[in-house]
C-alpha cells in the first residue's frame, strides 16, 4: 500500500471532519459543472465517503448511480448513505466496467491521489459513452483553500524543511487549472474547460478545525500526526493565529479548479 493510500484508509467519519467538510457543497457544484441531468447514469471514481455519490442520486435516481473506490472503509460509507446505488472497491486504473456505460462520469478531489492519473483518465473515458461528459476537480492548494494553505504557511513558518516534502502546493502534479487542462487534453477528451468553484464549511470553533488533524488523514493531517507533541501544540497555535485565533462558530472559503470534457466520437 502506497504512503498516499495509507492516508485515507482511516475511518469515514474522520475525513467527513476533515476536508471532507467542503465535499457536500462542492459535490453540488461538481453536478452543475457537468451538468448532471435526469435521465442520465452516472459513475464517482474515487467516491471517497460518498458526498459526490449522494448528490448525484439526488438528480438521477439512485438506481442511476455508480461508485468506485479503492478503500473499503469508503465504499461501506458510501453504501450506507446511499444504498440503492452500486458501490464497488475499485481503483480508477483499472475500472470494473464495460465500454461506454455511463453517460457522465465525475472524479471528485481524486487525480492528484492516483498511482497513474494518466491511465486513470483513459479508463474513465473508456466507460464514458461518445459525448458524455468526464469531470474532476483538485483544491486550488497554492491559492484559495484556506483551510490548507494556512496549515501549511503555519508548518512552513516553524519547520520549513520538514512540512514541504508532504505540502501539497509542492507536491501534487496538478494543483493549476493549465495543468489539469492538459490532463484532460492529453488523454483525448474534447471541448476541455476549465473553471473555479467557490465553496465553504463552517467551524463550531477552533479546536473542531484541528481535532481531524492529528488522526493522520490526507497529506496535511500525515504532517501533524508525525510531529512530537511540543512541536504539534506550536503549530496548533501557530494556525490558529493565521485564522486570527478564533473563539467561536466560524466560516472557511475554498476554491477547486474542475475540469470538463466530453469523449470523442
Amino acid at each position: 500500500m502506497t504512503d498516499r493510500e495509507a492516508m485515507f484508509r482511516g475511518p469515514a467519519e474522520i475525513y467527513d471532519r476533515f476536508v471532507g467538510r467542503y465535499s457536500p457543497h462542492l459535490a453540488r457544484a461538481m453536478c452543475d459543472a457537468a451538468e448532471v441531468q435526469s435521465g442520465q447514469r452516472a459513475l464517482d471514481v474515487g467516491c471517497g465517503s460518498g458526498a459526490l455519490v449522494v448528490a448525484l442520486a439526488e438528480v438521477l435516481g439512485a438506481e442511476n448511480v455508480t461508485g468506485a473506490d479503492p478503500s473499503e472503509p469508503f465504499v461501506e460509507a458510501t453504501r450506507a448513505k446511499v444504498p440503492g446505488a452500486r458501490v464497488v472497491v475499485a481503483s480508477a486504473e483499472s475500472l470494473p466496467f464495460a465500454d461506454d456505460e455511463f453517460d457522465a462520469t465525475l472524479s471528485q478531489l481524486v487525480v492528484n491521489f492516483l498511482a497513474d492519473p494518466e491511465q486513470g483518465l483513459r479508463e474513465i473515458g473508456r466507460v464514458t459513452r461518445p459525448g458524455g461528459v468526464v469531470a474532476g476537480c483538485v483544491w486550488d492548494y497554492s491559492g484559495e483553500m484556506t483551510m490548507l494553505r494556512s496549515f501549511w504557511d503555519a508548518a512552513a513558518a516553524l519547520d520549513p524543511e520538514g512540512s514541504s516534502p508532504l505540502m501539497e502546493a509542492h507536491t501534487m502534479r496538478f494543483a493549476h487549472p493549465d495543468e489539469l487542462g492538459d490532463l484532460w487534453r492529453s488523454t483525448g477528451l474534447a471541448e476541455v474547460d476549465v473553471s473555479p468553484l467557490e465553496v465553504e464549511a463552517s467551524y463550531d470553533d477552533f479546536e473542531d478545525l484541528w481535532a481531524p488533524f492529528p488522526t493522520g488523514v490526507g497529506p496535511a493531517g500525515a504532517y501533524a500526526a508525525n510531529l512530537d507533541p511540543e512541536p504539534q501544540a506550536l503549530l496548533h497555535d501557530e494556525y490558529a493565529r493565521r485564522l486570527g485565533q478564533p473563539d467561536g462558530p466560524f466560516t472557511l472559503s475554498a476554491r477547486a479548479w474542475c475540469a470538463v470534457g466530453r469523449v470523442g466520437d
